[in-house]
């Protein structure tokens, strides 16, 4: 899958949200003024993205945030620049949505203080998520941000060589992201989800479940 760029025009975040298309089965995202189509997730890419859901919704009953914490099916975040992301998952403080004057209207994020969590699955596009995302995410000052790439699709320097499917935990230290790299059969380590469980394989082998 490859990504679809338009024409060269540069959009304002606030242009990108009145062209976008009401109801439309795809996704756009909007980079540094520039609307991108994104590869619309399929199969394993899919799959994985649902059961990873269905395990931190329980995750969060089991935390007792059952109600507090939810996982909206859309959303758009709004880092500092022009650009706008919807994060494949991302986990909301419902305490703290009040103050997203344009959540309700739009569902649009701006305050780090709604995210517990954001996870991005990687596809052919991991620089995205990689570079663009990191960065974004960080100087929004989200907590902890997961790049989960069960493919191994991701450059040599963020996975390793030869390279593996890994998921990388970062969390946010000193307005920086400290990234963990996990893979095989480490479990995950969670600020946000301290009794999330899974290894990063047995993450990954949600992508084949059906």
């Amino acid at each position: 899958m490859t990504q679809k760029q338009f024409d060269p025009q540069i959009f304002t975040f606030d242009e990108f949200m009145e062209w976008y298309p009401e109801d439309s089965f795809l996704r756009y995202e909007l980079y540094n003024g520039v609307i991108v189509e994104m590869p619309k997730p399929r199969g394993k890419h899919s799959n994985l993205i649902g059961c990873l859901i269905e395990r931190l919704l329980i995750t969060i009953r089991e935390m007792g945030k059952g109600g507090i914490w939810t996982i909206p099916r859309e959303s758009i975040v709004k880092p500092s620049r022009e650009s706008g992301y919807e994060p494949d998952i991302i986990v909301l403080n419902q305490e703290n949505i009040r103050s997203e004057t344009r959540w309700e209207s739009e569902s649009i994020i701006q305050n780090s203080t709604s995210v517990k969590l954001i996870v991005e699955v990687v596809s052919s596009n991991w620089r995205d998520d990689y570079y663009d995302k990191f960065r974004d995410y960080e100087e929004m000052e989200i907590q902890e941000y997961w790049i989960v790439d069960y493919a191994a699709l991701g450059g040599r320097k963020f996975i390793g060589n030869p390279k593996v499917p890994t998921i990388s935990v970062c969390v946010l230290v000193d307005n920086e992201y400290q990234v963990t790299k996990i893979a095989g059969d480490k479990q995950i380590i969670s600020s946000a989800f301290p009794q999330f469980n899974l290894t990063a394989q047995q993450v990954f082998n949600l992508a084949n479940n059906n």
